[in-house]
């Protein structure tokens, strides 16, 4: 054991970095959200993360390799943050935290349809949504033509809540 870590046990360590109130909240905006930017994690936070805390979070998940931080081409003034393969390798978590979730919480329609979906698709489909990230994040190239599993949970999201204001 070092001085930084508990112990060696494999749930701690991944506890000591992720098992705080914020950090898998952050991956979950950036991964199935597609919020790069600090102003888009902050201002479109589901669960309204304070701004010290969110920077705060960003600094220590870049110190633990789960993202990247690189200046934004488009502006001076802003940083564009990239998960990096460790986070990306969350995606099945994600998916059983989801069914998890969906199976012992009262959770919201719109706000679990994306887990039903990664649920219902299995490993097969986070692998796939797993590639896409790749290709987003770190710059892997996807064959011409390949679907975009975060296109379908975005559309299956926006169409449970245009159903509902609709009702």
């Amino acid at each position: 054991m070092d001085a930084l870590n508990r112990s060696g046990c494999p749930i701690n360590l991944t506890l000591e970095i992720l098992g705080d109130r914020w950090s898998l909240i952050i991956i979950r905006d950036i991964m199935f959200g597609n919020r790069r930017h600090f102003r888009e994690l902050l201002q479109n936070s589901e669960e309204g993360i304070a701004s010290n805390i969110l920077a705060d979070r960003l600094k220590r998940l870049v110190e633990r390799g789960l993202l990247t931080r690189d200046d934004d081409p488009t502006h001076k003034q802003k940083a564009v943050y990239s998960l990096t393969e460790m986070a990306i390798d969350l995606v099945p978590l994600f998916a059983h935290m989801g069914a998890w979730g969906r199976k012992h919480l009262p959770v919201s329609e719109e706000l679990s349809i994306r887990a039903e979906l990664l649920e219902d698709g299995g490993p097969k489909l986070w692998e796939d949504f797993m590639d896409e990230l790749r290709a987003k994040h770190l710059g892997k190239v996807l064959p011409p033509g390949t679907p975009s599993v975060l296109g379908r949970l975005t559309e299956a999201y926006l169409n449970v809540v245009e159903r509902k204001k609709s009702a």
